[in-house]
């Protein structure tokens, strides 16, 4: 019909203006014939015989033609549209007037046993059914009789109804459900049914009496909502924190603080979520508990318990629910690494191809535990026998290894190294575990503390039930017989059941090259300004930050203490804070609950040191201290302390180190260029505001004497 009209309406001005011309010209020649006498008629170049009024014959001739044509065109078209009409009006009305039989076709191509009937007429869809094939487009009805609007899934959407219908089929699977009384009238007139791909339940919910949804946008939905909400990522997330140790939680607790209704968006490729590092290598091996390494739950010094994880899992919401939650909030999405980081469009790219925005971002990746080439050149049968102590998995192996084997050595003299030394010789005099240890120094911390006490420290170790092979410098590592041979280049053969590595961090950088970050060449790590940021909108912190100490230049930290303070500096500063990183950071470690240090500056023993001991009492241990401050992760309380003005304590003058033997306590300041730059508190605990001071002065002292009085080492 629309044709037509369209014809029509093309037509009628040609046909009014042909009867207007054809007026005009009778009317003239009319006058014409009454006024002037006839005369004989022109010659003509036509041979035909005159004919009276030949030209307006031409115009009826024109006219009529047109009009005929016109009609001629209109009526077909008007019959074929009433006919496609009625063909797809009758293909509708036999569907609806057909229950369940659609399917026979595609079940008469199934081999014969696959047909069964089915034990009920029509299930109602309040109650549960049995799962049925995804292929099954046909929702029961809710009453017994037959249902003549069973199929509304079915019903083309509004777009293919101006089309003439095509021969769509159904996608069956192996084991359709058959109709209850198929007709064979039915079954042979019925044209196949058309392409649905929706799940059964879609049809399920749609009523019968109600009109049907358009299928497509059905099927988008319930693809979508298949996804696990703790899988869905929010393409868009103001504050975007890549790593899920302890500074990306101290950044997303400072940026909740200054920012109420932050969204804050957490992603680690670790399955676990945020939580300290610590206790991994202390309290947690010293734990009475058989099942700690499923409870990651441990007793401190102080004899309080606590969890390694900062927050319980109600502390922090789905990551799908930060866009609507109305006060935001802090999700965590775990097991995904961020592969690809475009700066310049503010985006960065997961390991499964999903692409997150954001306006602001961290990165905290933390570090990854370095190895000695000559195990990793030495085979898949040593590497399986060694362990690279990070995260909670290596404390669950390695806590399992220790429990099954004869003898292990840790390769490493650091404060890794130490602390696992000591935690596994505790387990020695249980279970007789031979516990080795070996570094290239003369003794244990040896690149950190004063030779006098890393020999003190050494035999302190000793007495843990520890084996100490000092200036081991390792050659070869093979695997004979299920045991493994450690080659010195001495000469010296060590043969062991397991191996643990813990020779140092290396700063996890893998995002520089896509996002064109800097990379410190001397110290490792992203290069940052003393505000740790990398970009305009990019900071770092923790390990990996190689950031610019405004009292004692560039450097690059590796301790908890440093994580929480940069991470809150981090988060402060992406909030609009523009603070520099001027508070110094401490760190500690504890070989075992009876000798421990803090730690604050540059400590490094190849600077010249002052130490100054005095007698240690029953109090001057990690464990008293723990019980006195109430708190066994030290940097939590001691970062937010500030140093008032101390008062010396009137005693003797303390003695210089180097000439005792007994190192109970005392404080050993590094010095460069006559300035104090590092300060080690030795058994001396809920100090360390004053030394962060005396660090932050930078002033010359002409006797450290009197300045280790303000610590009161002396103090019984």
């Amino acid at each position: 019909m629309l044709k037509c009209r369209t014809v029509w309406k093309k037509l009628a001005p040609l046909a009014r203006a042909s009867s207007t011309v054809c007026r005009q010209n009778v009317r003239r020649a009319g006058l014409t014939n009454g006024r002037i006498p006839a005369q004989a008629p022109a010659a003509r170049m036509s041979t035909r015989p005159t004919v009276p009024g030949g030209e307006n014959s031409v115009y009826f001739l024109l006219v009529g033609a047109a009009v005929l044509g016109g009609g001629v065109y209109a009526y077909q078209t008007v019959k074929g549209d009433t006919k496609r009409y009625q063909e797809r009006i009758d293909e509708i009305s036999s569907r609806q007037q057909k229950p369940t039989t659609e399917e026979a076709p595609a079940i008469q191509s199934e081999p014969p046993a696959v047909p069964q009937p089915k034990p009920q007429a029509a299930p109602s869809p309040e109650e549960p059914s049995p799962p049925a094939p995804e292929a099954e487009v046909v929702a029961p009805s809710e009453t017994a009789e037959p249902p003549a609007a069973d199929e509304p899934v079915v019903e083309a959407p509004p777009e293919e109804a101006a089309e003439p219908p095509a021969a769509p089929v159904v996608e069956e699977e192996e084991e359709p459900s058959p109709p209850a009384e198929p007709c064979p009238a039915e079954l042979t007139e019925q044209p196949p049914a058309p392409v649905v791909e929706s799940e059964p339940t879609a049809a399920a919910e749609s009523p019968a009496a109600e009109p049907p949804e358009p299928q497509p946008e059905g099927v988008a939905e319930s693809g979508v909502d298949s996804t696990p909400a703790s899988l869905k990522v929010p393409s868009h997330i103001p504050y975007l924190l890549i790593g899920g140790g302890t500074a990306s939680f101290a950044a997303a607790r400072s940026i909740r603080a200054r920012d109420p209704g932050a969204r804050v968006l957490i992603v680690t490729d670790e399955p676990d979520l945020p939580y300290m590092r610590p206790p991994l290598s202390k309290e947690l091996w010293f734990s009475d508990d058989p099942s700690v390494t499923e409870t990651l739950r441990f007793k401190q010094w102080n004899g309080k318990e606590r969890s390694i994880y900062f927050q319980p899992a109600s502390f922090y919401i789905m990551p799908a629910e930060l866009d609507t939650a109305g006060n935001g909030g802090v999700g965590v999405l775990t097991g995904k690494r961020v592969v690809y980081m475009d700066v310049r469009g503010n985006k960065v790219k997961l390991d499964d191809d999903t692409e997150i925005s954001y306006d602001k971002c961290l990165i905290a990746t933390g570090g990854v535990p370095r190895n000695l080439q000559v195990i990793e050149r030495a085979g898949e049968d040593v590497m399986k026998k060694t362990t690279l102590f990070r995260k909670i998995d290596d404390f669950r192996s390695l806590d399992k290894v220790s429990r099954n084997i004869k003898s292990i050595t840790i390769i490493g003299g650091g404060f890794l190294g130490s602390e696992l030394a000591c935690a596994l010789g505790r387990r020695s005099n249980e279970s007789g575990l031979e516990v080795i240890q070996m570094y290239p120094e003369k003794g244990n911390m040896g690149k950190v503390l004063p030779e006098y006490l890393s020999n003190w420290t050494t035999e302190k170790v000793k007495k843990e039930g520890v084996k100490i092979i000092t200036e081991a410098l390792v050659k070869s590592v093979t695997c004979k017989d299920d045991k493994l041979e450690i080659q010195l280049k001495d000469g010296r053969l060590v043969k062991t059941d397991h191996i643990v590595a813990a020779v140092g961090l290396e700063p996890n950088v893998e995002l520089a090259k896509s996002a064109g970050l800097e990379v410190d060449s001397d110290f490792g790590g992203y290069r940052v300004n003393a505000e740790l940021q990398a970009r305009s909108n990019i900071w770092v912190a923790g390990d990996a930050a190689c950031f610019y100490d405004i009292r004692l230049g560039r450097r690059r930290v590796e301790h908890h203490d440093h994580a929480v303070v940069s991470g809150r500096l981090a988060g402060e500063n992406m909030t609009g804070a523009n603070k520099p990183y001027w508070h110094q950071s401490m760190f500690w470690s504890d070989l075992g609950p009876d000798v421990g240090y803090e730690a604050i500056g540059i400590v490094d023993s190849s600077l010249p040191t002052v130490g100054v001991f005095a007698k240690a009492t029953a109090k001057d241990t990690p464990k008293a201290a723990t019980e006195k401050s109430g708190t066994g992760i030290r940097s939590e309380s001691e970062t937010e302390d500030t140093a008032s003005s101390p008062v010396a304590y009137s005693s003797p003058a303390p003695t210089v180190d180097g000439q005792r033997d007994d190192y109970g306590k005392g404080v050993i300041f590094y010095l460069r260029d006559k300035v104090v730059v590092g300060i080690i508190l030795w058994n001396v605990f809920n100090r360390m505001p004053i030394a962060r001071k005396i660090i932050k002065d930078g002033e010359e002292h002409a006797d450290l004497n009197e300045v280790a009085k303000l610590f009161n080492i002396h103090e019984d």
